[in-house]
């Protein structure tokens, strides 16, 4: 029996499991801690959203237009981040949306009122609440984020992407 007849073949693969050469990302590039760190974001996102948004979702027909949308996506969020704790890694891009829109909420919004000196009190209890976001800064692996969102190549815009990414091909 030769070794080459014991390698398997590209027709065996899993159609899910990545190409040679192009593995995927596992949790064993962190560190527990860090994953427990994530979780511990997720799980804070998840409840602050549970409490305050969950009791409004049985009035959202009645609520002004934008409420209603900005209700039903951070109810989203939440069941999201929910996932979160299971998934650590693959639901990164919810950490990265939670900081990157408070951030550009503190930045384009909060900072020009405190410049001016004019913040009104809905304004400053935003501020307050939005400013949790530095335990998401914290618990956010921004290294493994470079890493693998900023210096990665980015995934094949061609057809292999499509055969790799599904058990069929498209028609």
């Amino acid at each position: 029996m030769s070794l080459h007849a014991a390698t398997p073949r590209q027709t065996d693969r899993h159609p899910g499991a990545p190409l040679p050469g192009k593995e995927r990302p596992t949790e064993a590039e962190l560190p527990t801690f860090r994953l427990h760190m994530m979780r511990g974001g997720y799980l804070l996102m998840a409840v602050g959203l549970v409490i305050v948004k969950w009791p409004l979702l049985l009035q959202a027909a009645s609520l002004p237009l934008m409420d209603g949308v900005v209700l039903c996506l951070l109810t989203a969020m939440s069941l999201l981040a929910l996932l979160g704790l299971r998934y650590p890694i693959k639901m990164l891009p919810i950490l990265l949306f939670e900081v990157i829109w408070k951030v550009l909420w503190l930045g384009l919004v909060a900072l020009p009122h405190l410049i001016a000196n004019d913040m009104n009190k809905a304004t400053s209890d935003m501020l307050f609440s939005i400013l949790f976001v530095s335990a998401i800064l914290v618990v956010t692996p921004w290294d493994y984020v470079w890493k693998h969102y900023v210096k990665a190549h980015g995934d094949s815009w061609g057809r292999t992407a499509l055969r790799r990414g599904s058990s069929h091909s498209p028609r």
